[in-house]
Order: structure tokens, then sequence, then C-alpha cells
């Protein structure tokens, strides 16, 4: 599989893990949108949010507890934003699941 996410969680190229558990992989976005910008990706290969089901749901919850945790490790105490982009029109760039933790800063809505 040729999955940029499904490398880096395999240790095939590096990245700076600020997580790992039997069921997901953290690590700090290359090119940060915010102070903390966190990736969260499970590790089973799944290519958007449209692909979960019933199965998945104790994936989805253990992302978000993680991502609580992340949070408060990161001392994001005045909030923060987790965000799923899903396929292309919704600003997907890797064809795998996963969330993005941001925070740090105060964050405008819309998104710019």
């Amino acid at each position: 599989m040729d999955c940029l996410f499904c490398k880096i969680i395999a240790g095939e190229i590096p990245s700076d893990k600020v997580y790992e558990d039997d069921l997901i992989y953290a690590f700090k976005d290359i090119d940060p949108q915010a102070p903390v910008h966190i990736l969260i990706v499970p590790k089973e290969h799944i290519e958007s949010l449209d692909d979960i089901n019933e199965s998945h749901k104790d994936l989805i919850f253990h992302i978000s507890l993680k991502a609580k945790e992340l949070a408060a490790k990161f001392g994001l105490t005045k909030g923060y934003r987790l965000v799923n982009n899903c396929k292309e029109d919704g600003g997907q760039s890797v064809n795998h699941l996963h969330y993005h933790l941001l925070g740090g800063r105060s964050m405008a809505w819309p998104p710019g």
C-alpha cells in the first residue's frame, strides 16, 4: 500500500511521535497551522470518515478521548479544535482517516 500515514505508522518515514497505542498513532504536523498541531491517525487503514461503520465506534470514541488527553498534555487549557477533513472537497489531502488537533491560539470561524 502506498499510504503516507501507513508508512509513518510503520516507521518507514520519520515523524515526531507524541503518542502511540494499539489503535492510534499521533504525531506533530510537519506544516503546523497553530502552535500545537497534532495528527491523530488510526493504525487501521480507513480511507475517510465516509468509510467507517458500526465496527469502528470504539475506535472513534478512543480517538476523541486521546485528543482530550493530548490537549491537556500540551497545555491547551483555553480550548482547542479537533478537525476531520473528509474527501477532496472537504480538504482531505491524505486518503487515510485522520484528525487534526489544533490549539495554542484563538481559532477563527470559518477557518481561513
